[in-house]
């Protein structure tokens, strides 16, 4: 008796699997659901990289709609739950029936959710060439245009309202689960989640922790440490004093280390490109030479002179 006693809090403390699903695991079902499709017509369409360019865009909102068809059989038919909802530990109901016990989806709400999901994409993606059969002046092309725009403007709308209804009251994030009566429960019992003291503390530190270094990273002259490190580990001129190292250092752009386009000296015995100095001392007041660490005090012309040593038969 005891031990009954005892278990029934625990089961009583336990949400039912027809417990309100939150509305974030709502919306991100949506978000899955979403990242599939790209994923199956990306892996399809990758089929036919190697045939000739543009040979699935005339059929491309029927050859998706194929796809999305498939999906649905397998999924929504076949357990009341998209691939999305599966991962997340849920399922559709049939709200139309009252009761405490789960009821799936019926035949025709399945098929309707294909209709109204599918069929609309469809639609909405063949709608830009679905009149273009006929000639653009026709009056029965032009009123069925009209007729499908204003008829899009008010799913649209209805659509927003629904969803504001949602945000409300956390059920039907979909004008068409709330047309059709479907509502998303837990596929089985959820228990409770525990966040004990040590992980709240340490996803704080780590919170403040990042933080302040996207406060204290822009701060720092990142430009300016390159070029210290640079000249107070480099061995060109103060271990090399030959006449190479000393041509070398005038022959190539001290910061990009390519040829020296318009060359330019701060008053070392280096060269920089005229574009490489220039930006960087815009950036930089105080910038030094990173292969000699000298300070610029202005921005001269340099003219180089190139020897060419001609080899003359013996």
């Amino acid at each position: 008796m005891a031990a009954a006693g005892g278990d029934k809090p625990l089961a009583e403390a336990s949400p039912s699997p027809l417990s309100r699903v939150l509305r974030i695991s709502q919306l991100d079902a949506f978000e899955l659901d979403g990242a599939l499709e790209q994923l199956v017509w990306s892996q399809f369409a990758r089929c036919f990289q190697h045939f000739k360019p543009g040979l699935l865009t005339p059929a491309e909102p029927e050859l998706k709609a194929l796809l999305q068809l498939l999906l649905w059989r397998f999924t929504v038919y076949s357990n009341s739950a998209t691939v999305g909802q599966t991962l997340l530990n849920v399922r559709y109901r049939n709200a139309l029936i009252p009761g405490q016990k789960y009821r799936p989806m019926s035949r025709q709400q399945k098929l309707w959710f294909a209709l109204l999901t599918v069929g609309s994409k469809w639609l909405r993606e063949r709608s830009h060439s679905l009149f273009l059969l006929g000639r653009p002046a026709d009056a029965g092309i032009q009123k069925a245009r009209g007729t499908l725009a204003v008829l899009s403007g008010l799913a649209k709308a209805a659509s927003l309202f629904n969803f504001l209804l949602f945000l409300q009251s956390g059920t039907f994030p979909t004008l068409t689960e709330r047309l059709l009566g479907v509502q998303p429960v837990f596929s089985r019992p959820q228990g409770p989640r525990d966040i004990n003291f040590q992980y709240v503390n340490r996803e704080l530190l780590w919170h403040g922790f990042a933080e302040f270094l996207i406060f204290l990273l822009p701060l720092v002259n990142t430009w300016k440490l390159k070029s210290s490190l640079s000249a107070l580990f480099s061995l060109s001129d103060k271990t090399k004093g030959s006449a190479d190292a000393e041509t070398a250092g005038r022959t190539e752009c001290a910061i990009c280390e390519e040829w020296p386009t318009m060359p330019h000296s701060i008053g070392c015995t280096h060269v920089f490109c005229y574009y490489c100095i220039k930006s960087h001392t815009m950036a930089d007041i105080f910038f030094t030479c990173p292969k000699c660490s000298a300070e610029s005090t202005s921005i001269q012309p340099v003219k180089l002179q190139i020897e060419l040593t001609e080899m003359h038969p013996s």
